[in-house]
């Protein structure tokens, strides 16, 4: 019987001990950190304009003066397109602002910003535009005279925006810097 008390007595004592009351949290919640390097950056020329770009991307060229910066890496592209002015600068303004507009619908907001440089003679406007649109930037650049350029950035995704929002980001920083770096010929 001694046998049987000591069993008991060493059974019920494991129990207890290993017992150990901890408090079980829960993990925090994670959000994924993306993190893309800046790049050389190069200059590129058409007949029309030049400006610098991140030399990640690859230049597609297409007619007259467009062209398509892809962001394999991104699965995404930036797309530039050029249009001489002939007396119809409002309507060309009116166009690209209608083209950032219609992402509306799916977006949470757009914000546009002015830009102006004025020693370049380069003035236009960038919408930054959240959510889940079809589009993420839009943009357009002219010297009110002669040249006209516009352009947007897609990727080749369905759109989610919290999955895209830190390449989306680091593209609208490419944007503005072709936008920066925009002269005319």
């Amino acid at each position: 019987m001694k046998i049987k008390q000591i069993f008991v007595l060493l059974a019920c004592s494991l129990f207890f001990f290993s017992c150990n009351e901890e408090n079980v949290l829960p993990k925090p919640k994670a959000m994924l950190r993306l993190e893309y390097t800046r790049p050389a950056g190069a200059d590129f020329e058409t007949d029309y304009y030049s400006f610098n770009y991140n030399k990640s991307s690859s230049i597609k060229k297409n007619k007259e003066g467009s062209m398509t910066l892809d962001y394999p890496d991104m699965n995404a592209a930036i797309f530039i397109t050029y249009k001489k002015i002939n007396n119809n600068l409002e309507g060309l303004i009116n166009d690209a602002e209608r083209l950032s507009y219609e992402h509306a619908a799916l977006a949470d907001g757009i914000r546009p910003r002015v830009y102006e440089n004025p020693s370049e003679k380069v003035y236009g406007a960038f919408f930054e535009v959240s959510g889940n649109a079809a589009s993420q930037a839009q943009f357009y650049v002219t010297d009110s005279v002669q040249h006209f350029v516009s352009g947007s950035l897609y990727f080749s995704t369905k759109p989610n925006y919290d999955s895209i929002y830190p390449a989306a980001v680091y593209l609208q920083q490419d944007i503005a810097h072709i936008m920066e770096s925009m002269r005319w010929k």
